[in-house]
């Protein structure tokens, strides 16, 4: 399938940040795509390539520039960006971002998903539980931490788990530093408390990171087990 992508500025398109749709007439449904810590890096350019050749229209919303923090190169910023603005900050951008998307002509807007990595894999889980008309929730190594409440973060990811509805595909792996397997066995069981339809792979040797091109934890292998468990689930749950 014909694709465009292209880069979004403030500017010119109202929201910073990557976009790619089919070059074909009609509304697809569409994904929101939400980067990891380090920002929006290369590969997500090459992942919302890869999901508009499918059919569907992928935004990859800049949000530390919907923050306040310019440029294309804030590699490393990410935990300076986290100690300024709390959840409700990356909510509210998270949801104007969602906003221009469904309010896109070639987009149908009760067939719209979310895919977050790492820390964008942390927000998705209260944007979801936030916006029950979300369709779809994908979350790979979602950075979660047995943390206690602070200002910045007022609610935490077990607790908004179980208010998560819509279907739910988790990716974790065993050797994830960051989110260690007891973690992830609290956040499993948040989900299937809330009753949220809920699909769960783990790979016992996974590294954080192990899907995106740009973190050092990237395992090849892994990243394409999952390439086709997450065009499954998309399908299932955004096209039909």
């Amino acid at each position: 399938m014909n694709i465009t992508a292209r880069k979004l500025t403030q500017e010119q398109d109202s929201i910073p940040g990557w976009l790619a749709h089919p070059n074909a007439a009609g509304r697809h449904p569409g994904v929101m795509m939400i980067h990891h810590a380090p920002g929006l890096t290369g590969d997500y350019k090459f992942h919302a390539a890869a999901l508009a050749r499918q059919g569907f229209t992928v935004l990859v919303p800049a949000v530390y520039n919907m923050l306040g923090f310019p440029g294309d190169h804030l590699h490393g910023m990410g935990a300076e960006i986290q100690a300024k603005h709390g959840d409700a900050d990356f909510l509210a951008v998270l949801g104007q971002a969602w906003n221009w998307l469904r309010s896109r002509p070639d987009v149908d807007p009760e067939r719209t998903g979310y895919i977050g990595h790492c820390l964008g894999g942390r927000l998705g889980i209260p944007f979801a539980a936030d916006n029950p008309q979300l369709a779809a929730l994908v979350l790979f190594y979602a950075t979660i931490r047995d943390e206690e409440r602070t200002p910045l973060r007022p609610r935490h990811s077990f607790d908004t788990a179980t208010l998560v509805k819509c279907p739910t595909l988790v990716f974790y792996g065993g050797d994830d530093r960051l989110t260690p397997n007891t973690i992830q066995l609290k956040l499993w069981q948040s989900f299937l408390a809330g009753g949220t339809p809920l699909e769960w792979h783990f790979f016992s040797h996974g590294l954080h990171g192990y899907a995106s091109h740009d973190s050092e934890g990237y395992q090849p292998e892994l990243g394409e087990l999952s390439t086709p468990l997450v065009d499954s689930f998309l399908r299932r749950s955004l096209c039909q």
